[in-house]
């Protein structure tokens, strides 16, 4: 497999809304492999396909517990509930941390790489994690929900690029 180079803070398609997959072949299966093989190389627990260039629905999560890896292609939240409020990173945020709040559970829908359908509900953590990648999916970025940055400097950094 590949480590494919992250797409970095302010480039543009981080805040583009992704087209959905349409083919379930051989290029998705090793897009997706290529994505956990680079999630797990910079050290994280969910990638994105905008994180690498891609402008698809498709993602990876794996928070290293018994979930094992999720991949997500086309996802959807069905339902939502209960609240949390935890530190949140990303990938394409090196060294940026901040507070963020979200459903303490998630259920969605989404297919795998062949396309077949499947449902799931996650909590904890977990819903974090999965509820992170999809935002990135629609363009949505973690600094848009931070409640409280827990690294001032790094902020800093950032709002000057």
């Amino acid at each position: 497999m590949a480590i494919l180079p992250i797409v970095m803070y302010p480039d543009e398609i981080l805040e583009e809304k992704c087209e959905r997959v349409t083919s379930f072949d051989k290029k998705l299966a090793k897009l997706l492999n290529n994505m956990y093989d680079t999630m797990i190389e910079a050290d994280g627990v969910g990638l994105a396909a905008p994180q690498v260039g891609i402008r698809q629905q498709a993602a990876v999560v794996d928070i290293g517990d018994e979930s094992g890896t999720i991949e997500m292609v086309n996802p959807e939240i069905i339902e939502t509930g209960g609240e949390q409020t935890g530190p949140e990173g990303c990938l394409s945020f090196p060294g940026l941390y901040g507070e963020v709040s979200r459903p303490y559970w998630v259920k969605i829908k989404a297919q795998d790489r062949k396309g077949r359908s499947y449902k799931l509900r996650a909590e904890d953590f977990l819903a974090r994690a999965i509820l992170h990648e999809i935002d990135h999916l629609h363009g949505v970025l973690f600094t848009s929900k931070v409640k409280q940055y827990l690294n001032e400097e790094e902020l800093e950094r950032y709002e000057e690029e």
